[in-house]
């Protein structure tokens, strides 16, 4: 059965089967428990009431159990000897012990009903015997008989049988029609999401699906729906990453290319040749800073969640951070200050000082000559806060929710820095992330820029 409509129509049915077979011994329980004993002694109360009812007449014996079988009943009036006649519909099986109706005769009521045989189905009720009958005694002209008596099934229950034959069967019917295609309308989604499933395998993202069941079928659209969007997403960064990467690699080495070309010139004086060189170095320098960040993204997603912690004394590494950058915030005559409270944190030291050294050097970059840089690392409740203030070129508010994605650069027609990668911010990001910390931007155009860093 490898369709699952198949399956749930199989399933189906075999559970209509075992509820059937179920119900079907629950209720010959019931009536063996219960319904016999309570028949046989209604049926006891009415033969007595027979008895009484002829004893009261005034007719003879045939003439009245002919009338009384008219009202569906079935009679057998016997003398000791066995001698006896039958009244309405006959007995499917007249055999019954001579022991029985002696004892019918001298006064002991026959409990038949009552002591039929159990039987796996439900046939005390509806077997035609005369052992399944109350038996009674009775005196018919003075001498003493035994009345036997049952309810004539066949004739109070006749149409009641066609009607319950009917019934059952139009029920079996529509369940097993309305099972065909409930299953059908409860299919229909998955075959959906089957198709929807090989669009994604192939590519192809743009699906639509129903989501406005409530059930677990409309959760599980809802859930692939989601899931088709951040795969459209991841598959446009993807895309998108890979073209900056050909981007940032492909400029610098066109650029080599070019003035290595230029150097092969024989009229090249000098000066020419120095200054070229210079430039394929510069162009070389920036290849291996954009191939050294994106080797540490690679690595930092690959360890997502698994870096080494120790403990890190933050205060000394600003310290020692400020110191050995002095020589590039001196040459643009930057004003530096760093104030800090002693802070201690469980974290990677490598990453931690890789983070802050990318925040320093932007702003140190970014902040024209005579700015001013202040640095704060302070204890709080919520945590340890490090703030990074400067008087640069600031960032516009447009622009200030990107700055973290990778190769995203604010505006490359505002900043001659040709080295640029767009990428530290988003390695500073992942490092922080990693520690379990947050970082937002504060910044406006000519006013400066601040970096709020946050670790637990």
């Amino acid at each position: 059965m490898k369709s699952l409509y198949i399956r749930i129509v199989v399933v189906t049915l075999f559970i209509m089967m075992i509820s059937s077979v179920i119900a079907f011994i629950g209720s010959n329980l019931y009536y063996q428990k219960i319904l016999k004993p309570s028949n046989d002694k209604k049926n006891t109360e009415i033969a007595n009431d027979v008895v009484d009812l002829f004893e009261a007449a005034s007719m003879d014996e045939s003439t009245f159990f002919e009338k009384t079988a008219k009202l569906s009943y079935q009679f057998y009036v016997t003398d000791e000897k066995g001698d006896g006649t039958f009244y309405g519909e006959e007995f499917r099986n007249r055999t019954l012990s001579p022991k029985v109706i002696k004892n019918v005769v001298n006064g002991d009521t026959y409990h038949g009903m009552a002591e039929y045989p159990s039987t796996t189905f439900v046939t005390g009720f509806f077997s035609n015997e005369l052992s399944n009958s109350i038996g009674v005694p009775i005196e018919i002209d003075g001498k003493p008989h035994a009345l036997f008596m049952r309810p004539d099934i066949k004739q109070q229950f006749n149409e009641i049988h066609i009607l319950l034959a009917i019934l059952l069967l139009l029920t079996i019917s529509l369940s097993m029609l309305i099972v065909f295609f409930s299953t059908r309308y409860l299919v229909k989604p998955i075959r959906g999401l089957t198709v929807a499933t090989k669009k994604i395998a192939g590519g192809d993202y743009s699906i639509q699906l129903k989501e406005n069941r409530q059930d677990e079928i409309g959760t599980l659209a809802k859930s692939f729906m989601s899931m088709s969007r951040q795969l459209m997403q991841v598959e446009q960064m993807r895309q998108e990453f890979v073209a900056n990467v050909s981007h940032e690699i492909q400029t610098p080495l066109s650029s080599m290319k070019g003035y290595a070309n230029l150097l092969r010139s024989p009229s090249l004086s000098k000066e020419e040749q120095e200054a070229y060189t210079k430039v394929i170095e510069s162009e070389s320098t920036r290849l291996a800073k954009v191939s050294k960040q994106l080797l540490t993204l690679a690595s930092l997603d690959k360890d997502d969640g698994f870096i080494k912690c120790e403990s890190v004394n933050l205060t000394g590494m600003l310290q020692t951070l400020i110191s050995q950058t002095r020589w590039l915030w001196e040459e643009k005559d930057l004003a530096l200050s760093l104030e800090a409270d002693e802070v201690i944190c469980s974290g990677n030291a490598d990453l931690l000082y890789q983070a802050f050294e990318n925040l320093l050097s932007n702003s140190i970059k970014y902040t024209p000559f005579g700015g001013e840089i202040r640095l704060s690392l302070h204890k709080e409740q919520s945590g340890i806060t490090f703030r990074i203030e400067d008087t640069g070129i600031g960032i516009h508010p447009d622009h200030i929710e990107k700055i973290f994605e990778r190769f995203y650069k604010v505006d490359e027609s505002r900043s001659h820095e040709r080295t640029s990668s767009g990428l530290g911010l988003s390695i500073v990001k992942k490092i922080i992330s990693l520690h379990n910390g947050d970082i937002h931007a504060e910044s406006m155009p000519d006013e400066g820029t601040i970096f709020t860093v946050t670790l637990p």
